[in-house]
């Protein structure tokens, strides 16, 4: 049986509305393995000085997928739809087109096709979330993003997590995240 792995990922760009200056950019996730009874967690992160949100996504889908060093379950959660949709809906015909749309060109072309490199050995299912909406673990891999974005740093691979930490601190300053219990298995 393949190992069973949740990915939480995010992405943010600094400034998309500029048009005559660099956008910086992040991309981050949470990445927890189900190890007999507990989660074991790990961070990632890095950052681009001048990138699109849908490119940091791709990036970092791809990234956290080639962290797992053999074939594995993977569920996938992101609150971007343009990753989500990209590999559930769309790649499907962007391949047989020879990764080309009816249109044209494929935008970011040669990172969804590294994305589906990276994807090819596991099992992998999809899931959007809506962003800022709660979900403790998109939140985090949001916080991660958005750090890397604004300090232009990398975690130059994984990295035990802050995750707990980060939950503990949520709970203390805003009194949320009380109903979620971080120790619950799959």
């Amino acid at each position: 049986m393949k190992p069973l792995v949740h990915i939480h990922a995010d992405e943010s760009c600094l400034g998309n509305q500029n048009v005559d200056r660099d956008s910086p950019g992040g991309t981050a996730a949470l990445i927890e393995t189900w190890r007999e009874d507990m989660w074991v967690r790990r961070d990632y992160w890095e950052s681009h000085p001048s990138t699109t949100n849908n490119r940091m996504a791709l990036v970092g889908a791809a990234a956290a997928l080639n962290f797992l060093k053999k074939p594995c379950q993977v569920l996938f959660v992101s609150d971007s739809q343009y990753l989500v949709k990209g590999m559930t809906e769309w790649i499907h015909g962007w391949k047989r087109n020879n990764w080309k749309r009816k249109a044209g060109a494929l935008e970011n072309a040669e990172l969804w096709q590294a994305l589906a490199a990276a994807a090819a050995p596991h099992s992998v299912t999809w899931k959007w979330v809506r962003g800022h909406a709660g979900h403790p673990r998109n939140e985090y891999a949001n916080h991660l993003a958005t750090r890397a974005a604004k300090k232009q740093d990398s975690s130059n691979g994984l990295v035990d997590s802050g995750f707990e930490a980060w939950l503990e601190s949520e709970r203390e300053k805003y009194s949320r995240y009380y109903d979620f219990n971080e120790f619950a298995g799959p």
